[in-house]
């Protein structure tokens, strides 16, 4: 039986318990699980507030652990290996996405790692536990040497930065604008610093002005300042991570014609934009979510190249609804990690 903290219906305290995984089929593996990183969508999925919520529910996405069992179908993995999983647990596996490799928009409708069923119409409960099992084509494999604790925000904050810059193309020659130093934000400095371009970030906070210039930014600018009228029409791209109520036409006016500014966090609530300020410009607004599984192994191996890690704070299980209540407040520098070997404890 797997240890687990668990919520028994929508906003109600976490709890210690024991849950059921399924079986080991041929095709799975079982991970003794090390950390697991809290995000914020873990926080929005427990209060169900976009409704669909799955209770009981044991939250997590972002895990790391050690193989503990692998089943009869399953090869290139061994007990020992450390490997990760994010977001998604499974697929359709033959519809154009998953064949493109975009398991993430799966058009009939892929598999999360919590908070969803299996394919058996199973619950599946996430990494808020002691063990994990999935299908060893949804593994990620964490490399030789890597801080497990590290690497464990990467499987979902990580490739949520990741996918946008490979897709558009982020490199030497690109200027990106940065809005937001939090979870994602951090993450994202990092990775289009070390892919070459310009990173340019924009914060009310002094203290995450002076973090985004420590994690590569060029320059960290206050949106209330007059600094920001300097990079008119400078940028080729803005990632948004703002997970708040926030003013979209500020921004477009960095952009060059042709630039997008693309959406990573998702507020609650409706956000305006003026059309003009995207017509006139030849902008575009954009969206992405998450990444597929291969790109997801990349973005982990290229970070661990390339000396990209998130900024945790280390909590044990006891303390995450106080984690909780600190991250809706935006009180992190900059992602909570849970270390799940004090789950034997007690």
């Amino acid at each position: 039986m797997t240890v687990a903290y668990q919520l028994q219906s929508a906003g109600t305290h976490l709890s210690r318990t024991r849950i059921e995984r399924r079986p080991l089929g041929p095709r799975d593996v079982q991970l003794d699980l090390k950390y697991c990183g809290i995000c914020h969508s873990d926080l929005v999925a427990a209060s169900d507030k976009l409704g669909g919520g799955m209770f009981p529910m044991v939250p997590g996405h972002e895990m790391v652990g050690l193989v503990s069992e692998v089943g009869t179908e399953v090869s290139g993995v061994s007990i020992g290996d450390a490997m990760g999983v994010g977001c998604i647990a499974d697929s359709c596996r033959v519809c154009s996405s998953c064949e493109s490799g975009d398991e993430h928009y799966c058009e009939t409708g892929f598999t999360l790692s919590f908070n969803s069923k299996d394919r058996d119409g199973r619950a599946n409960h996430g990494g808020y536990a002691s063990d994990y099992v999935v299908d060893y084509d949804y593994l990620v494999p964490i490399p030789e040497g890597a801080d497990l604790a590290r690497m464990a925000p990467l499987l979902c904050g990580g490739i949520t930065v990741y996918t946008p810059l490979k897709r558009f193309g982020v490199g030497p020659g690109t200027t990106l604008c940065v809005l937001g130093v939090g979870g994602l934000g951090h993450l994202a400095i990092q990775f289009a610093s070390a892919m070459g371009a310009r990173v340019l970030v924009a914060s009310r906070s002094q203290a995450k002005r002076a973090d985004a210039k420590r994690l590569g930014a060029e320059l960290a600018l206050d949106p209330d300042s007059d600094d920001v009228q300097a990079w008119l029409g400078q940028c080729d791209l803005i990632l948004d991570t703002i997970s708040n109520p926030h003013d979209l036409n500020q921004w477009f006016p960095l952009l060059r014609r042709g630039g997008k500014l693309c959406l990573l966090g998702v507020p609650t609530d409706q956000l305006s934009v003026f059309p003009a300020l995207i017509v006139f410009g030849d902008r575009s607004l954009e969206g992405s979510l998450i990444g597929g599984i291969a790109d997801t192994r990349e973005m982990m191996q290229f970070a661990h190249t390339n000396g990209v890690a998130a900024e945790i704070e280390l909590i044990t299980p006891d303390e995450i609804e106080a984690a909780w209540h600190r991250l809706h407040d935006g009180d992190v520098q900059y992602r909570f990690v849970i270390d799940l070997e004090h789950l034997k404890d007690g």
